[in-house]
């Protein structure tokens, strides 16, 4: 049997027994035809997979939560084309056997570089109240590392130490762009762009699962953008208020539906373009994220339950 084997390179090893340890990401007990099974999210640096624990799963699912780390065995299974985890045996891992940092997902990118895009689009702002209103913000390095470290979700997109700056630089850089494809104001919208989901420092927590804060769920990060904003606005001497209420409109309607718990519809054309700039990015990452563990061997992704779809990659 193999020891510590890591999620990206399970799929070398279908129809084997492992042994390893993981951070369970999701934790849901399940009732299915046989009874109660344990349906968990396992990640670690590389990765994250699907795991079921078909036997004694109420009583396993003491044990543990979400945000511990597990050591299991297991079998490495193929089911409808996708590699996940017929998990045998699992305890609790004690802080001793691991070393936490082997399992949190980071962004990619360098966060130097995302620090410097991001303060890079901050200077192409000419309006001196914006302008201000950002280094307000981020000059706090208390509040912009917060911000360096946050993600951008809790599972679909982004969802990483440092996805929310990856994501924000992501949606800067687009609106830069459609800003000169349609009559925008420019630094309205980049200044969006750039706090558009600024309240989801306060939205989630690491621990080191990705989760809700209790103010994330009750308030949430449109809103909590929102009241950052206003306060701040607030310290600047005579901060235009029809500015502010573009501003906040830009905020409160970037969700772009109501079904999307978004506050406003977007009934600006800077709203409309900030919404569908946010939303390309939201969406077209979490579909690569997908795509990118679909085993070598096999041509499709798994299940894409916010979509309703699989997805097909070329080769």
């Amino acid at each position: 049997m193999d020891s510590q084997i890591w999620i990206k390179e399970l799929s070398q090893h279908v129809n084997q027994q492992i042994m390893g340890f993981y951070l369970v990401a999701e934790k849901e007990l399940r009732e299915g035809k046989q009874g109660y099974y344990l349906r968990l999210k396992l990640q670690d640096k590389t990765g994250n997979i699907a795991a079921n624990l078909w036997n004694n799963a109420q009583k396993e699912a003491e044990n543990f939560d979400e945000g511990d780390v597990i050591k299991i065995q297991a079998t490495v299974v193929s089911y409808k084309g996708q590699i996940q985890l017929t998990i045998q045996k699992l305890r609790f891992a004690d802080h001793s056997e691991y070393d936490i940092e082997d399992y949190l997902s980071r962004s990619k990118k360098d966060p130097d570089y995302l620090a410097s895009e991001f303060f890079r689009y901050v200077d192409s702002i000419d309006n001196s109240f914006l302008k201000q209103l950002l280094h307000i913000i981020m000059d706090d390095k208390v509040f912009f590392t917060l911000f360096m470290n946050a993600p951008a979700a809790k599972s679909w997109h982004h969802n990483y130490i440092s996805g929310l700056i990856e994501h924000s630089v992501a949606v800067a850089r687009l609106c830069d762009f459609l800003a000169v494809q349609y009559p925008v104001n420019y630094d309205l919208l980049m200044c969006g762009a750039l706090l558009h989901d600024v309240g989801k420092v306060y939205e989630y927590q690491q621990k080191p699962a990705i989760d809700f804060t209790d103010i994330g769920r009750l308030v949430g990060h449109l809103t909590l953008a929102d009241q950052l904003i206003c306060q701040t606005a607030a310290q600047i001497d005579r901060f235009p208020s029809e500015l502010l209420m573009h501003l906040r409109h830009l905020i409160l309607a970037h969700h772009g539906e109501y079904e999307k718990a978004s506050v406003r519809l977007p009934q600006t054309l800077e709203a409309l373009v900030l919404h569908l700039a946010d939303n390309l990015d939201a969406q077209t990452t979490g579909v690569a994220q997908l795509v990118e563990i679909i085993p070598d061997t096999e041509l499709w992704s798994e299940f894409d339950r916010i979509n309703n779809r699989y997805y097909r990659i070329y080769r």
